[in-house]
């Protein structure tokens, strides 16, 4: 896993010579199904040395009120200070990370080196996984009293860089969360897949999660975000990514 998290950071450095779209989408629904508010953003992402900078292209969404769907496009954002709105911006703004390369948080990474020491980690087995000879990992945070991720996680035995990571988190909210605060999120997780791009550097390619949202014991949302990253363009070339030497 030490090769992995080399190769994990290596490649974090390498995205910034890809220029790429990323495609959002965030939808609430009650516990009964019925849709209360979605919203779709498109931004163009251009790494730089030391941020991304993220030019939103197109917004658009619907809401539910007073009887009836609203459709909206552009900013300013309808109804943008209740709760729904306020809680869809920020699941949309926390999947992503101004210093990432890749447009995505450093928390949803339990495989670079600075993350690498909070985890346990268990060889499954040696596996065809999307066309791809892989190893088949499973990992748990090494502090039982942490929330750090439980998952599993396939790993391109050549490259020794994550095609597809599944995470959820490892216990239930203490009980005093729950019942004193009334603060729940019964299923959280994620899933995220790497695809290879043109120059060796593996990629974020697709986020996704879904899960119960139960706050102060009158607020109960279905949430879903999913993440597409796309159109990458390479716009210089420097060391290509390599596996290394195996210990």
């Amino acid at each position: 896993m030490a090769k992995v998290a080399e190769n994990q950071d290596r490649s974090e450095q390498a995205r910034k010579q890809y220029i790429y779209r990323q495609h959002i989408r965030v939808v609430l629904n009650r516990t009964n199904g019925k849709l209360v508010r979605e919203e779709t953003a498109d931004y163009h992402m251009i790494p730089q040395e030391d941020k991304t900078e993220r030019k939103l292209e197109k917004i658009t969404g619907k809401y539910w009120d007073k009887g009836k769907y609203h459709e909206f496009s552009g900013e300013p954002i309808p109804h943008s200070d209740g709760i729904d709105a306020d809680l869809l911006h920020d699941m949309r703004e926390d999947v992503t990370e101004a210093k990432s390369k890749d447009g995505l948080g450093r928390r949803q990474y339990p495989f670079v080196s600075e993350e690498l020491s909070k985890y346990v980690f268990q060889l499954i087995g040696r596996e065809t996984f999307r066309g791809h000879d892989a190893y088949h990992i499973g990992f748990g945070p090494l502090d039982k009293t942490e929330f750090d991720w439980k998952g599993e996680a396939y790993v391109d035995a050549a490259d020794f860089e994550p095609i597809y990571i599944y995470t959820k988190l490892p216990r239930k909210l203490p009980l005093a969360v729950r019942t004193l605060l009334g603060i729940d999120v019964p299923g959280y997780g994620y899933s995220l897949t790497y695809e290879k791009q043109p120059g060796g550097v593996w990629f974020p390619k697709s986020y996704g999660t879904e899960f119960t949202l139960r706050v102060l014991f009158f607020y109960n949302r279905e949430v879903m975000v999913s993440m597409e990253n796309k159109d990458f363009e390479q716009t210089h070339v420097e060391t290509k990514i390599t596996a290394g030497a195996e210990q």
